[in-house]
């Protein structure tokens, strides 16, 4: 079978004009359906230029990425939108909230461009926020809540359009240590449930949270199984 998503010795080279930077050389790994995996490195490691490419943010200089058993290496950025919307979902440190718009239509935002009848929103909405324990929240703005609650109105936005793979970057960094447990165990129950999860993160210590944990160093995968 398969894997959900496939990295084949892919390089990302920066050329600034005046110095070349290699920030990925020749990585390869495999990320299967229902996976909990972190990738964790230092500032600079090349784990940020990894998840733009996981999350079809960035396109590789050298090597192939398969997602879902199709190439996307090369796909025109209309194609990489719509496969972004529909496959990715994404958690940020900084949440990426609008701030002055209700719970509910922060994570119906997804919905809006995608092919999910307009009848049909209020109701997916209602089922995600009851999932990540918000549904009295859903009328409030989001700049009327706590961080930990920003973040779940963050993944229940990412959850909208059922995707393959949640793709979280640092989602803890803004939270204190009890909020961010609290979050972490979030997505455990939702990998339980048979969510792929990915974590992009520099500590170790939440690394350790997920199933596979992948260490990145100079742009190569230096520890864990790939």
């Amino acid at each position: 079978m398969f894997p959900l998503l496939k990295i084949v010795e892919v390089s990302k080279v920066y050329d600034t004009g005046v110095l070349t930077i290699t920030a990925l050389d020749n990585i390869s790994l495999e990320i299967k359906k229902g996976d909990f995996v972190s990738i964790v490195g230092k500032s600079g490691s090349g784990k940020s230029t990894l998840m733009h490419i996981i999350g079809l943010l960035d396109t590789p200089t050298h090597g192939k990425m398969y997602l879902g058993g199709d190439d996307v290496t090369k796909l025109p950025e209309k194609k990489l939108a719509r496969l972004r919307n529909k496959e990715i979902g994404f958690v940020f440190q900084s949440f990426n909230l609008l701030q002055r718009a209700s719970v509910t239509e922060n994570v119906l935002l997804p919905l809006r461009y995608s092919n999910v009848p307009k009848s049909e929103w209020v109701g997916k909405v209602d089922e995600i926020l009851s999932v990540v324990g918000l549904t009295d929240r859903k009328f409030n703005k989001s700049n009327e809540l706590s961080g930990g609650q920003k973040q779940r109105v963050a993944i229940a936005r990412a959850l909208i359009n059922d995707p393959s793979i949640i793709l979280a970057d640092e989602p803890t960094g803004n939270l204190d240590t009890k909020t961010g447990a609290e979050i972490l165990n979030l997505f455990t129950q939702l990998n339980n449930s048979g969510k792929t999860v990915v974590i992009i993160t520099h500590d170790s210590e939440i690394a350790n949270h997920a199933k596979r944990k992948i260490e990145i160093r100079d742009g190569r995968i230096v520890n864990g199984d790939n």
